[in-house]
């Protein structure tokens, strides 16, 4: 089978360890759009056959998230999983909704972005977590990235806790947030729990657990139910347009990876045989046709 599968990922479960039990259910080639971290839970999307043929398709992605941050508190890794290097006394006056929405608002928009040391960002081919771990320092540029839209949900004046939801760019990394907000607050923080819902199209409400997967391995109408194909995507992706039908003949060059004139925009399209089945994806640029996956 070929296509995409959305996972609920788990707490404690690495993306590894996902795109591993994905590949043993299924016998073929598997890969992902983005790692989520170890600790945090939500929407992964699996991408199983020839479907791992469209991660280039899918990597430039916004997310939406479920976050808990904790005041008070600041460990070495920014999340739950560190060590607590420092702790402040949180005064209720920060825990009130009218100041937290006004710092959270303060955030949406394009801006800089410094990600954490505990990271898989790669400097000079070691990657960031490494040098932490050797206690190294190493200076870290900051990135762009943009905050579309954040919501308070909850504050747990008790707990000193501030639940909220994001929706952000790609390379936004929530645990460096958490702090930014705790710190704009006049506090310390980290990042408790995180929940991914959205990744792109792509929604936590269309997932499936892992044991779900497992235990309905051999029950073929639940696997296509829950199996987001090629076509289907690109319906997605483009809607019902950007479609090219191809005779016999062109059809054949075109499999055989000959470029085919076609006065187009450029772009992506599904390609058909004259009997209205789905061959695969095309790309179109300075109006020829190139063939780019082939279901």
């Amino acid at each position: 089978m070929d296509g995409i599968i959305l996972i609920n990922k788990e707490k404690g479960c690495t993306s590894h360890d996902v795109v591993n039990k994905v590949k043993h259910i299924f016998n073929e080639k598997v890969g992902h759009t983005g790692t989520l971290d170890p600790n945090a839970t939500g929407l992964l999307p699996i991408l199983v056959g020839k479907g791992t043929k469209l991660s280039a398709y899918l990597i430039n992605h916004d997310k939406e998230y479920e976050v808990t941050l904790k005041l008070g508190i600041k460990t070495d890794t920014a999340d739950s999983e560190g060590k607590v290097i420092n702790e402040q006394n949180v005064d209720n006056s920060m825990m009130q909704s009218e100041k937290i929405v006004k710092v959270l608002d303060s955030f949406i928009g394009k801006q800089m972005q410094t990600p954490p040391i505990y990271s898989a960002i790669k400097i000079n081919g070691k990657k960031l977590y490494e040098y932490a771990r050797k206690n190294i320092e190493v200076e870290i540029e900051p990135r762009q990235i943009e905050i579309f839209s954040i919501q308070l949900d909850e504050i747990n004046e008790d707990e000193k806790i501030i639940c909220f939801t994001v929706k952000c760019s790609k390379g936004t990394y929530i645990r460096s947030l958490c702090e930014d907000i705790a710190e704009r607050l006049g506090t310390i923080g980290y990042m408790k729990e995180l929940n991914r819902v959205e990744v792109g199209i792509f929604d936590i409400k269309n997932s499936i657990k892992i044991e779900e997967l497992d235990n309905n391995k051999d029950n073929e109408d639940f696997l296509k139910r829950n199996l987001i194909s090629i076509e289907e995507l690109f319906i997605k992706l483009y809607g019902e347009n950007n479609t090219i039908f191809l005779s016999d003949g062109k059809l054949n060059l075109f499999l055989n990876g000959v470029k085919l004139k076609y006065s187009l925009k450029n772009g992506d399209y599904r390609i058909y045989n004259e009997k209205n089945e789905f061959i695969g994806i095309g790309s179109i640029q300075n109006s020829q046709l190139k063939r780019e996956i082939i279901a």
